[in-house]
């Protein structure tokens, strides 16, 4: 590995996950609801059409307006959701299946709440796993225990909203076809390869000092959030640095951090006050400059429309000069 902040970062190939085998039309889809309740049916139904209209067979959730407070049920059924349809020839929450077991597990929201399945011992399902924000815990616990299938991408709720180019992506993931490099815009040169990992900040800075969290030495990091202000966005990545996981990474990547210099944020302070304050990018910035890593933002991850896809664990390449995400494998 050279030590020049513009050359080529390359770091060893840890074991690798062994990714899932693609998708075929027929195969099952198992739904998940681990995170937030959902209060109604008709983002949910529509996801599940774009789905279908792959070839994929989803297999009915018993309950999809389950409730337990702000939650979609109480912990274990929640976490029957992820068990249940891999390992028994039945699908989620007890609706048959035909006696197939689900090749994608797809989460219906997220919101809160998938990181409290966490508590008790969860031996995760190999497979294909797919959503993003709160669904990062349980992304990123797959990714530790060795588990290849982790999707950061389109929940079902989003998927009918996303763009053409968005679903099509997804597609070409889960069935095996080459994706597309990502473009974004270059704040640090040089280029890096290594494993990739994908995730919210708030949920991915919550699993700090857990057995949750992937192997960060060499890592490509790509981040997204919204509704934090610059402040909070400071505060955990600062978090990041004081135990020293900004440090281990190969290079970073920013999506879109959605609503995060909303003055609501900061509620009481005068318009004076806020031109006084950072902007999210101000702190993105300022938190990564001297890593000597490549670093890159505005790439098209996150919490709008165009939240395009990115399998965990496999070898990637942060283009710090070109401004460009390329998937290696």
């Amino acid at each position: 590995m050279t030590g020049a902040r513009l050359g080529e970062r390359s770091f060893a190939r840890a074991a690798r996950p062994r990714q899932p085998a693609p998708l075929r039309p027929g195969d099952r889809v198992g739904l998940v609801a681990a995170s937030s309740a959902l209060d109604d049916l008709e983002r949910l139904q529509a996801g599940i059409a774009v789905l279908e209209g792959w070839g994929l067979q989803v297999a009915a959730h018993a309950a999809p307006l389950r409730r337990w407070g702000y939650l979609a049920g109480a912990d274990p059924e929640r976490r029957s959701d992820l068990l249940a349809s891999r390992a028994d020839p039945v699908s989620v929450a007890g609706a048959e299946a035909g006696g197939e077991q689900a090749a994608l597990l797809a989460c219906i929201r997220g919101g809160w709440g998938a990181a409290r399945l966490l508590e008790q011992p969860l031996e995760l399902p190999a497979g294909w796993l797919l959503g993003f924000s709160d669904v990062t815990s349980l992304l990123w616990a797959q990714a530790a225990q060795g588990l290849g299938g982790a999707i950061h991408g389109p929940l079902v709720t989003s998927l009918a909203s996303e763009p053409e180019w968005s679903r099509e992506r997804l597609r070409q993931l889960l069935f095996g076809d080459p994706l597309a490099d990502l473009d974004g815009i270059a704040w640090s040169g040089g280029s890096a390869t290594g494993p990739l990992l994908v995730g919210n900040l708030t949920v991915a800075t919550h699993l700090l000092g857990t057995r949750h969290l992937p192997d960060l030495q060499g890592a490509i990091l790509i981040l997204e959030d919204v509704g934090e202000a610059p402040y909070r966005l400071d505060r955990m990545l600062t978090h990041w640095r004081l135990c020293g996981a900004l440090q281990q990474l190969g290079g970073i990547g920013f999506g879109r951090f959605s609503g995060c210099d909303d003055p609501d944020d900061v509620p009481g302070k005068t318009s004076a006050e806020l031109a006084r304050s950072f902007s999210a990018e101000q702190v993105l910035r300022d938190r990564t400059a001297d890593l000597g890593i490549p670093v890159l933002a505005g790439l098209p991850v996150g919490h709008e429309p165009g939240n395009a896809a990115l399998p965990l664990g496999v070898r990637a390449r942060l283009d710090g000069q070109r401004g460009q995400l390329q998937i290696l494998a």
